[in-house]
């Protein structure tokens, strides 16, 4: 099994390249925000506690979250691999991640980071907010404070993968058909 954490700052192109890639590989695309969605929306038991969360303005705890990425994996034990977007974005979750994998008998076979300069992030985003409909699309403080909080929590994901030797990062800038040779080029490594 191939499996992977597409990670990069909001606006680097995750969800884009992430459909090319189940197309390409037979993977199953996690994203945790659809995942609160799917959940939230049909009222099920971890998704009213997410929402209890999340109404009070609070994060939602790890134990939570790995509840639904466990119940994500379970429905789909016969795909060629996963797509982790959006998760893990801290060490914690990572290593829950690890430990949800190794009982599955398997792992994450590597992070792959989409760079993006910060500019380039802002100039995507406020474009992506015109046709989006997205409030947080459309406000350049708050993206830059977006960019912040990633790159000051999500950082240590990166570290972490990396200290195990499963970490890259490629070129986030270009044509979507560029950036997706350069993630099909470190995939097929694997």
């Amino acid at each position: 099994m191939i499996n992977l954490i597409l990670f990069g700052p909001p606006g680097s192109g995750k969800g884009t390249q992430a459909a090319k890639l189940v197309e390409k590989y037979g993977l199953l695309h996690i994203s945790t925000g659809d995942l609160f969605r799917y959940e939230i929306g049909n009222k099920t038991p971890l998704g009213l506690e997410a929402k209890s969360y999340i109404d009070k303005g609070a994060l939602v705890p790890d134990e939570v979250t790995i509840g639904m990425l466990r119940n994500k994996v379970e429905a789909n034990p016969d795909v060629q691999g996963y797509i982790f977007d959006g998760f893990p974005r801290t060490t914690p979750q990572s290593e829950a991640l690890d430990k949800l994998l190794a009982e599955k008998e398997d792992t994450v076979s590597r992070l792959v980071m989409l760079s993006v300069p910060d500019e380039e992030i802002v100039k995507r985003l406020l474009l992506r907010g015109e046709t989006s409909g997205r409030a947080d699309d459309k406000n350049e403080s708050v993206i830059r404070n977006r960019i912040q909080v990633y790159k000051d929590n999500t950082t240590p994901v990166y570290d972490y993968y990396d200290a195990k030797s499963k970490a890259t990062s490629i070129d986030g800038i270009g044509g979507i058909e560029e950036i997706f040779e350069r993630l099909a080029t470190v995939i097929d490594t694997l």
